[in-house]
């Protein structure tokens, strides 16, 4: 058996970031942008009025000072002319500002009458203008890798970007092995279960940015197996859930190798997932997941989540850990690292006491999942311990 941090380094050698594809701005949130992109423009491209007001003269800005209404700017509509002593411009927020002004008083500190303004006493000192380029100026990048939110797409557009360079979501196929499984809303049989792993990998590798392909079950013979690995055949990652062991039925390995797999690994020193198989399938990458459900939806918290985010091409990285003193006392862990369903709260993390791992009802309530280091001894209340959220 090999460690989890020799595990990820296997799989991490077998992926590479995917290539470039470019995507209308309207679909580019949640993407990874890949390339380097720069504003078209200055933002705003403009001197703009920051309120509702009057355009002045500093130059003229006394208390009772009285001046007259020339014209008015609004937002897409300049004010064609040039501001002169004693002369003002009514304006809008958003509005150019007009030449000649170079401070707009607020609409509250003025008094009007026809057209002419009267500024009244204790006016503030600022301008209320937004400078020309104040946000972004031509040229501003934003680098890569970085994960495009709906901010970022607000910005993107401002920098008059409509299409944007992203990496290529990988493709992962999924299969669900075992004569015991049928699908959700089927009718089981008297000794089948409904197969839940894959849903909630799928959901999973979603979250995490690739586009989960969920398969058909395949059943435990070898022609089902050879099938469900052909219509995989044009995924990045393929990832196969149960089968993967030495038992008879457990043929997943068996007939990978004789379609060409080149194995990488098999078994993992941890709690839950020890049979965890991993390898390289013609183009693709395929990760043989245990079976049991808890054990396969951990796996792919430390195994496939990293996989993927190399696949979109933001770096080698484990699953990001935090420190949190303990809740409660829990005993001495054994020869594998354990990853414990576990609650993160006010007074700390609590492990739960149930561990199982075909319980999905305790991950279903848990926060994150606390590490063991291999061998580790019994933890008191309050000291620390790494967790992974999920």
């Amino acid at each position: 058996m090999i460690t989890v941090a020799e595990a990820l380094d296997h799989l991490f050698a077998l992926v590479a970031p995917l290539p470039t594809e470019r995507v209308a701005l309207a679909q580019a949130s949640g993407r990874i942008l890949s390339e380097t992109v720069c504003a078209g423009r200055d933002q705003p491209p403009f001197a703009a009025s920051a309120m509702d007001g009057y355009a002045v003269r500093s130059a003229d800005v006394t208390t009772g000072v009285r001046l007259q209404v020339v014209g008015e700017a609004a937002a897409g509509h300049a004010f064609i002319g040039k501001i002169n002593a004693g002369q003002t411009v009514r304006i809008f927020t958003g509005a150019p500002l007009p030449e000649g002004a170079d401070r707009v008083i607020i609409q509250e500190d003025v008094s009007r009458a026809g057209d002419t303004i009267t500024l009244k006493d204790d006016l503030d000192t600022k301008t209320h203008i937004r400078p020309a380029g104040a946000d972004f100026r031509n040229g501003d990048a934003i680098k890569p890798p970085h994960l495009l939110t709906p901010a970022d797409i607000a910005l993107l557009a401002a920098m008059n970007i409509a299409e944007v360079p992203v990496t290529r979501q990988p493709t992962i196929a999924i299969i669900p092995t075992g004569d015991e499984l049928v699908q959700p809303g089927e009718q089981p049989g008297p000794d089948q279960i409904i197969a839940s792993n894959s849903f909630g990998l799928a959901a999973m590798v979603a979250n995490v940015g690739a586009l989960p392909r969920l398969l058909p079950i395949a059943r435990d013979t070898v022609p089902s197996l050879e099938l469900a690995f052909d219509l995989a055949k044009d995924a990045d990652l393929i990832v196969t859930i149960g089968g993967a062991s030495v038992g008879d039925h457990d043929l997943v390995g068996q007939v990978a190798q004789a379609q060409g797999m080149e194995r990488s690994f098999y078994k993992i020193a941890m709690r839950p997932g020890k049979p965890l198989m991993a390898g390289r399938l013609g183009n693709a990458v395929m990760v043989g997941l245990p079976g049991n459900p808890v054990s396969a939806m951990v796996c792919g918290h430390i195994f496939l989540a990293p996989v993927i985010r190399k696949m979109l091409g933001l770096g080698e990285a484990a699953a990001p850990r935090e420190t949190f003193p303990l809740a409660e006392a829990i005993g001495s862990n054994g020869p594998r690292e354990h990853y414990m369903r576990a609650n993160i709260g006010n007074e700390g993390v609590k492990v739960f006491e149930r561990q199982d791992s075909s319980l999905l009802s305790v991950l279903s309530r848990a926060n994150c999942l606390a590490i063991r280091p291999i061998n580790d001894g019994p933890r008191k209340v309050g000291e620390l311990i790494d967790v992974i959220r999920i």
